[in-house]
């Protein structure tokens, strides 16, 4: 990947950290107003600016996307075809390309255990508010979520047009992180909102696992993981098991350490791989608490097998 693309996606980058700081202090105040001094969850929001912070700066240096970058410049020079990027239908179907990609890497981050690791690290706040849209967990780039990425070049997106739409995709989702905002009417069939995001936020039973997508929600809907916020059911954000502490070392590390302890345990290849690649809360036997075998006992003719 050219350097001039790269600076480009991390002088935008830097701005952008710039301003979501910004926002999410004003929001603070805003809500620390509306809501009193201790309405706001202050400790939650400087956790956040900590994983924030090291995983912008100091783990940016150390875990560079370089390693990536090859694999897709690799996939780049033998792609099946060359999108015109000189016409407005080549940026469309990079656009719709790396939607496509993001929605199956979320989709992942909450159904495969090795991910969800990581990922639950951002659903750990719980009050959402914009604070919580830049929590994101250290160790993403030492899983491999980034080879989600990797094969679109295959297909006509040049590397370097898909990553600087990814970081578009996530600037996006910033002001989703918000109660405050109401629902949009016509355009929830088409665009991920504020509305859809807490929904995937939300850890009622009836709201797990759902809205994946980035800028778009047409893939949920697609793909039938789309879940409606209920005006009768608000909801109840956090995880399952909320976490309560304020340890920012325990909050980066305690589904690591949760993993580690279950795998010690494994007595055959076949858990090894559940504990790993099955979704969160897996266990021998039908003994879990997967999103699946919550719902089931909690009223299996309301949710039947449930979502994925």
């Amino acid at each position: 990947m050219d350097d001039p693309a790269m600076a480009l996606s991390l002088t935008l980058l830097n701005y952008a950290n710039i301003g979501v700081l910004v926002f999410s202090l004003i929001e603070a105040l805003a809500l620390a107003i509306r809501h009193g001094w201790r309405g706001y969850d202050w400790k939650a929001a400087s956790v956040s600016v900590a994983d924030f912070l090291v995983r912008e700066y100091p783990l940016r240096w150390l875990l560079p996307l370089a390693f990536y970058s090859h694999f897709m410049d690799w996939f780049w020079r033998h792609r099946l075809w060359t999108l015109p990027m000189n016409h407005w239908s080549g940026w469309l179907a990079c656009f719709v390309g790396q939607e496509f990609c993001y929605y199956w890497f979320h989709r992942a981050a909450h159904r495969t255990r090795w991910f969800w690791c990581t990922h639950a690290v951002h659903h750990s706040p719980n009050q959402l508010n914009l604070s919580a849209a830049y929590r994101f967990g250290w160790t993403g780039r030492l899983t491999g979520s980034t080879l989600f990425f990797v094969l679109a070049p295959l297909f006509g997106m040049p590397p370097q047009i898909v990553l600087m739409l990814l970081t578009l995709n996530l600037l996006y989702q910033f002001w989703l992180h918000v109660t405050w905002i109401p629902r949009f009417g016509p355009l929830e069939w088409i665009f991920n909102t504020p509305s859809a995001h807490r929904v995937h936020h939300a850890s009622n039973l009836e709201y797990l696992d759902g809205n994946y997508g980035g800028v778009l929600i047409v893939f949920d809907r697609l793909f039938g993981t789309y879940i409606a916020e209920k005006r009768g059911v608000p909801c109840r954000f956090g995880l399952v098991k909320p976490m309560t502490t304020y340890n920012l070392l325990t909050i980066e590390f305690d589904h690591w350490r949760a993993l580690w302890r279950d795998l010690l345990t494994a007595r055959s290849i076949r858990e090894v791989y559940g504990y790993v690649v099955k979704p969160p809360g897996w266990r021998p036997n039908d003994k879990g608490e997967t999103t699946e075998d919550l719902r089931r006992r909690a009223d299996p003719q309301l949710f039947g097998a449930g979502q994925q």
